[in-house]
């Protein structure tokens, strides 16, 4: 279990972001530092059509694209909507909103920074089934049990 006293922020734009905004984004936001955790939450983009006359063919979507974080390729699975972070000290948040209002400047939406509780810090069924009793400390929470690879791991500074 992770401890509970690890203040933990919400980033909300008004509107799903496009690739490019996302990888701006987080690039800032792993230059500011201070993340323990993240979770890009938004609608799944599949790679396949799932239902419909075309089941089964690639999904032509634009915004599932490959992403390039820090030093590391992402492949984004979901338009994303919100991320959440869960971060060292308090003292972050200002920075992190510095951060998300300066790649905000130039778009004509708005995004806030909001602080809460909005990850589980005790193991959770989901958890247990997918990991077992002996699970990363750093993944509780952010399991999806109905996917077949596991979480993508962006190594930090740290």
């Amino acid at each position: 279990m992770t401890d509970a006293i690890y203040p933990q922020v919400r980033i909300v734009s008004a509107r799903f972001l496009r690739p490019d905004t996302v990888e701006q984004l987080l690039n800032r936001l792993v230059q500011v530092g201070g993340i323990r955790r993240m979770s890009i939450n938004g609608p799944s983009i599949p790679a396949t059509v799932p239902y419909g006359p075309a089941r089964g063919q690639p999904n032509p979507h634009p915004d599932r694209k490959v992403i390039r974080v820090g030093d590391q390729d992402v492949q984004l699975r979901v338009q994303v909507g919100t991320i959440i972070l869960e971060i060292e000290d308090e003292s972050y948040i200002p920075v992190i909103g510095e951060a998300v209002d300066e790649v905000f400047a130039d778009k004509d939406f708005s995004c806030t920074v909001q602080q809460g509780r909005y990850m589980k810090t005790q193991p959770t069924l989901s958890d247990y089934a997918k990991y077992g009793p002996d699970a990363d400390k750093q993944i509780l929470g952010l399991v999806d049990p109905r996917r077949k690879d596991g979480p993508v791991i962006i190594q930090g500074t740290k």
